[in-house]
């Protein structure tokens, strides 16, 4: 059963009190709040997973802080206490998403008996919802999709690891998916209703970066004319992904291993010690063994952050995803789009297996992108590829003029472009040389003597399908 905290919301102090006896006398952790404002600040301060709310309430009543909830956190169950014989009520309440209601004036063994029958639905709920997931398609996990032995391990790491609220450290090149791994972690934890943040430690200069981790307090610097919460506080009772952790100072790695530490953050300019409840995740596509090594990165800080590592391999360590990989961007880009293709041609996956792709599953997903909005046809071919994609397709490194004079060779590569490029125009047009010869910014005449000399002929590409609409 859920084993995460129940928040009990009421004005009167009487009623907080003996639902708080009662719960926590059943073994549940309880926290209370006297309002719905107070409601919503535990909310992102403890792992709660159940409200108890009361109906009547000065300032925001149940109901809206009901309608709030299920805004902020659609998952969280919400409990509503309605008072004696207000059937209306519990009827609104139902209608706007509470999980269930007990009418007031109710006995421990009456608030017990609906307290677990809800925390038991929702841990059906969830249990539900992830083997839906595996049923579906039994090669993604979360938003990862693979088939890959290594990676296979990494889920089930993943699953392991999660409620344990452990630091994790996700290595690996850039596009390996350590962002996409990192909300897997989140998902699967008991933070998961809790927000999830991140931020890229290596886009912003050290002021900026202390000051959106940490916040700062009216006045710390020009500009500042509030106050704001920084990152620790805004992901309090979530998770705090810290992306290229490797990019950070020495003297920000220094503030950032206090925090890990002591639990705990001041706001620049400010002189109070706020406790944060946060779980850190971090990446980063350096090597950290070296960078200690070197003088550039604290041992202490990676020590606390290497408690349990995750190496993401490149794509071209794990190529029998590629095929995978490559179908689900397609897919989940005609259903977004609303386009009609039925897949990959001839030896398009062959050009996409021997491609070592430097930029990993993040270069794949923008190469299928790329052919699904060029493609003309109900199949994505080779020529809608991009060229880096296809230089080695079919060819061996002497047929690319590696092994001839420059010139020779540069000869070869551009008639080999201006083929593909003719061809790709041809299908898009269906065939019309006027048309093709106004997108390329060449006279007709010009266009025609191109075709010749390639020995293309307008007639093939007269069925082509319309390119992205075009008539």
């Amino acid at each position: 059963m859920n084993n995460s905290t129940i928040l009990v919301v009421d004005d009167q102090s009487t009623h907080r009190d003996l639902s708080r006896a009662a719960l926590s006398g059943a073994g549940f952790a309880v926290e209370t709040a006297s309002s719905g404002a107070e409601a919503l600040e535990r909310l992102h301060a403890a792992n709660i997973g159940l409200v108890l709310t009361d109906q009547i309430m000065p300032g925001m009543s149940g109901l809206e802080l009901l309608r709030e909830i299920r805004r902020q956190r659609p998952r969280l169950p919400v409990v509503i206490v309605t008072a004696h014989g207000t059937v209306e009520t519990a009827v609104d309440a139902m209608k706007a998403g509470a999980s269930d209601f007990i009418p007031k004036p109710f006995t421990p063994e009456e608030l017990l008996l609906v307290v677990r029958r809800v925390l038991e639905h929702q841990d059906l709920v969830e249990e539900v919802r992830t083997l839906r997931e595996r049923v579906s398609d039994p090669y993604r996990f979360d938003r990862i999709v693979s088939k890959s032995p290594k990676m296979t391990e990494i889920f089930e790491m993943v699953r392991n690891l999660a409620d344990l609220d452990t630091t994790v450290l996700m290595t690996g090149e850039t596009g390996t998916g350590k962002e996409l791994v990192a909300h897997a972690i989140h998902q699967h934890s008991n933070r998961r209703d809790q927000r999830f943040v991140r931020i890229n430690c290596g886009a912003l200069t050290e002021t900026l970066l202390e000051s959106e981790l940490f916040g700062h307090e009216r006045g710390a610097f020009s500009g500042a004319v509030q106050a704001r919460r920084g990152k620790f506080e805004y992901a309090s009772g979530g998770t705090l992904l810290l992306d290229e952790i490797g990019d950070i100072s020495l003297a920000m790695q220094l503030k950032l291993l206090r925090v890990l530490q002591e639990k705990e953050i001041q706001r620049v300019g400010g002189n109070e010690t706020i406790t944060v409840d946060v779980r850190i995740l971090a990446t980063t596509n350096k090597n950290l063994e070296e960078a200690v090594a070197a003088g550039t990165f604290r041992s202490d800080l990676y020590y606390r952050l290497n408690v349990v590592r995750i190496q993401l391999p490149p794509l071209r360590k794990r190529r029998e995803d590629v095929p995978l990989l490559a179908e689900h961007f397609l897919r989940t880009f005609c259903e977004k789009t609303g386009r009609r293709l039925r897949g990959f041609g001839g030896d398009v996956m062959s050009a996409l297996m021997e491609y070592d792709w430097p930029g990993n599953v993040r270069e794949l997903a923008n190469a299928i992108e790329r052919a699904a909005v060029m493609a003309p046809d109900e199949q994505i071919t080779s020529v809608d590829l991009p060229l880096r994609t296809t230089s080695r397709l079919g060819t061996a490194p002497d047929d690319l003029g590696m092994n001839i004079a420059f010139k020779e060779g540069r000869e070869k590569v551009i008639e080999e472009y201006e083929k593909a490029y003719l061809m790709h125009c041809l299908r898009r047009f269906k065939g019309n040389i006027g048309q093709c010869a106004q997108h390329c910014g060449i006279d007709a005449k010009t266009f025609y003597r191109k075709m010749q000399e390639y020995d293309l002929d307008k007639r093939d590409f007269k069925k082509s399908e319309a390119f992205l609409g075009q008539e």
